[in-house]
């Protein structure tokens, strides 16, 4: 068996045939699928902030299975996040799996990370495959979906909260130059979300969050974002986006984050309702959002199941240190 490396300069069909292993392997996961160029962005590319390795098995003719790794460089420099790790249904119970898994221990070693992350369903083959291979649950997660086929949009818009002394700013897409540096900031305040107990905070310098702007059109991603202001003086006090996948009829929730010094005034469940009521107007083929939580998080998930978000499958992320 010979586990190749793909070559992220000159990738190839090796990345094409990654994906479809990962299409094909993703028996346990009924949300929505890595489009081909969101995965050639997010998992098959290089970022300022990661490193990005992809190694393959190809098995007459077809990549049988493959994994890639994202080596954080400016922060957690420790860690590895892996993501797919995937073998073909039908060339499954041979050891293939496994013998990836050691040659990703091996690459942590040779990059000196001490720490392996990835997440899987609770249940099915990738949860049984970690705890196979030593690996213990870090953060317990769970996916919730609102329909937008069935949201009572008469009731959302009665649940805007009044909130004095804030207003709202959004915009559709890449934020501009003029927005970085408050993106900037209100990213960073996503560092006391529920994390793994080794995981520091992250850096989200100018620089990262241009690069992360400029990428989107790259993944087939249209941003809705939200920001809210302080009316005294413009501080950015918290933000929320979506991220609309027109190919797939998916929007996909991400961060929603109100700085500390800001929360107490309901800005977290303002943000939410008013992006969604954004999303209603200009994404009307939109058919549900997704989203992820830590079970923990009990202040962001009161405000999804409020919103009418309902539980759609439990994830756990999980660790090995080596």
């Amino acid at each position: 068996m010979w586990i190749q490396p793909i070559d992220l300069d000159r990738p190839g069909n090796l990345v094409t045939g990654l994906h479809e292993a990962y299409v094909a392997g993703k028996t346990d996961d009924p949300g929505p699928t890595m489009t081909l160029a969101r995965f050639r962005h997010d998992v098959a590319a290089h970022e300022p902030g990661a490193r990005a390795e992809l190694w393959a098995v190809v098995e007459d003719g077809e990549v049988a299975g493959g994994y890639g790794l994202s080596l954080p460089q400016l922060d957690n420099t420790h860690t590895a996040w892996l993501f797919p790790l995937v073998v073909r249904p039908e060339r499954r119970g041979r050891g293939l799996g496994s013998a990836l898994f050691e040659h990703v221990l091996d690459r942590l070693r040779a990059h000196g990370r001490t720490l392996l992350l990835a997440e899987t369903p609770v249940t099915g083959v990738g949860a049984r495959f970690a705890v196979a291979h030593g690996m213990t649950v870090s953060l317990m997660e769970a996916r919730r979906t609102l329909d937008l086929r069935k949201a009572d949009w008469d009731a959302l818009e009665r649940m805007l909260p009044r909130v004095e002394g804030y207003h709202l700013e959004s915009w559709t897409g890449p934020a501009g130059p003029d927005r970085l540096p408050d993106l900037a900031a209100l990213m960073n305040g996503m560092n006391d979300a529920p994390r793994d107990a080794d995981i520091d905070d992250m850096n989200f310098s100018l620089d990262r969050v241009r690069h992360h702007e400029e990428s989107l059109p790259r993944r087939g991603l249209t941003a809705y974002t939200v920001i809210a202001r302080r009316d005294s003086d413009g501080a950015p006090a918290g933000y929320t986006r979506v991220y609309a996948d027109r190919s797939t009829g998916w929007g996909h929730q991400a961060d929603t984050a109100v700085l500390a010094e800001h929360r107490g005034h309901r800005l977290g469940l303002l943000l939410k309702l008013a992006n969604v009521l954004r999303l209603r107007e200009h994404e009307p083929h939109l058919e549900r959002i997704i989203t992820w939580n830590a079970t923990s998080n009990a202040h962001m998930l009161a405000i999804n199941e409020a919103m009418g978000f309902e539980l759609f499958d439990e994830w756990n992320e999980w660790r090995l240190a080596l």
